[in-house]
């Protein structure tokens, strides 16, 4: 390999929907670019084995606090998006602006190239058709969510989901690595960063190791996208410090409704329907998961005699605002407890799910303990970030979870992909500007 074969224009650490927007989008821009990922590249099977390996396993994938509670994430091509929930939330765009981000074109763009549309009928399930119906009784606005899902590959009474779809009805950030990889980035996988290198105030490349081996590659421009834990463990590793602290998990429970006779109701694709209590800070919607999940959630609350009730069974997401606190430690282990304030929102929130469950004919209702799906806000634009999400660092961005600037209790999705959008056209931009600048020095270029 040839010196110039290991520099590249732009290196991208993580491949989540952060990661997988600028490469896909700066390759397209004719940049060259590396892409480096820590998990696996395998094709996705469908299998809880397969997702249990990527995300599921604490202290390694799985970050769970001091009191126990799991914070998801997922390790493999494509992050977290390979077990989400493919709900397309619209950014809190008022919130963004107020710290100088501006993604609404950028979302605009984003509707016309991705599938985003609320779930067609033929894909809903009685359980979600009978909470949004409840939920609208009681005067809650709930209405169906936009998901990220080709609809025409989508599969009635299916699972599949949150084990990862291989039918690749779901869309998610492999799709981008995909396209990326096939109009020229280089990809590695199985890539351990070790550190960002700095010289003299700027980011001028990444030291990874992969198959025992340790090794170098340099960029002119290098955004670390490892999510909400991995970003700010990998910036500690390089020299920053007050990264990691006072963020957000957006942490959740379900509760169940139990309905006799209710049928068909275990198999769907979760989030089809629901609502957000802005001022409240909680949002609500149905949530289905593949039956050992559910019973996983079961045995976590220790409702052992609700392992084996799924088919008749009405789920509902509760999820909150939470405050900025905690830190976290290591891969491992997290420092994040549920103030009282977020104790009072979930009450809350498990309240009006029962009420909808008891107007929806539920005869009991019973919860999970809380769980964290959106660890973010790590590295936050405003603190750690300007505007364009640059750190202190010349050369050195940051787009993913981590970046928010406070805390939004949404499906993230669609907010990290109109961030990386932006991202993506502001490298090129001043890449542009630089390169015209220099060649106006030389005298190369004149200006007309």
């Amino acid at each position: 390999m040839s010196s110039s074969d290991n520099k590249y224009d732009a290196i991208v650490v993580g491949t989540g929907p952060g990661g997988g927007i600028i490469a896909r989008d700066l390759v397209k821009y004719g940049k060259k670019v590396l892409i480096l990922e820590r998990g696996d590249d395998e094709p996705t099977r469908g299998k809880f084995s397969q997702m249990l390996g990527r995300g599921w396993i604490p202290g390694s994938q799985l970050p769970v606090t001091y009191s126990g509670k799991p914070i998801v994430r997922g390790i493999t091509t494509g992050g977290t998006s390979n077990i989400y929930t493919a709900t397309a939330y619209t950014p809190d765009f008022d919130l963004l602006e107020r710290f100088g981000v501006n993604i609404r074109r950028e979302v605009d763009e984003l509707r016309n190239e991705l599938p985003i549309a609320p779930i067609e009928d033929r894909l809903m399930n009685p359980a979600a058709s009978l909470f949004m119906q409840s939920a609208n009784e009681l005067g809650y606005p709930c209405k169906k969510l936009d998901k990220f899902i080709y609809q025409d590959k989508c599969l009635r009474n299916c699972d599949n989901c949150i084990l990862g779809c291989p039918n690749e009805a779901k869309w998610n950030s492999r799709m981008l690595i995909d396209e990326a990889v096939t109009n020229g980035a280089a990809f590695i996988n199985r890539a351990m960063v070790k550190k960002i290198l700095i010289s003299s105030g700027s980011a001028f490349g990444i030291e990874y190791k992969c198959k025992g081996t340790t090794t170098k590659a340099y960029g002119e421009k290098i955004i670390i996208s490892a999510g909400g834990i991995g970003t700010p463990l990998l910036l500690r590793k390089s020299g920053f410090s007050n990264v990691g602290e006072h963020f957000c998990t957006d942490p959740a429970i379900v509760v169940y409704g139990e309905i006799p006779n209710l049928k068909g109701t275990g198999k769907a694709v979760p989030m089809m329907t629901g609502f957000h209590l802005k001022e409240e800070g909680i949002m609500l919607s149905d949530l289905h998961v593949p039956r050992v999940l559910k019973s996983l959630f079961d045995i976590h609350a220790f409702n052992f005699g609700e392992v084996s009730k799924y088919d008749n069974v009405i789920p509902v997401m509760v999820k909150v605002r939470d405050d900025l606190s905690g830190k976290i430690i290591g891969n491992g282990l997290v420092d994040k407890p549920i103030s009282k304030a977020d104790q009072a929102k979930l009450d809350k929130g498990r309240e009006i799910a029962k009420q909808i469950l008891l107007q929806a004919g539920a005869v009991k209702t019973y919860s999970s303990r809380p769980i964290s799906p959106h660890p973010a806000a790590s590295v936050k634009i405003g603190e750690h970030l300007d505007e364009n999400l640059k750190t202190k660092f010349a050369n050195l961005y940051v787009c993913d979870a981590s970046a928010y600037p406070a805390p939004l209790g949404l499906p993230p999705t669609l907010t990290i992909l109109g961030m990386g959008k932006r991202l993506a056209k502001h490298l090129v931009s001043s890449a542009t500007e630089s390169s015209i600048g220099r060649a106006e020095k030389s005298g190369s270029v004149g200006l007309v």
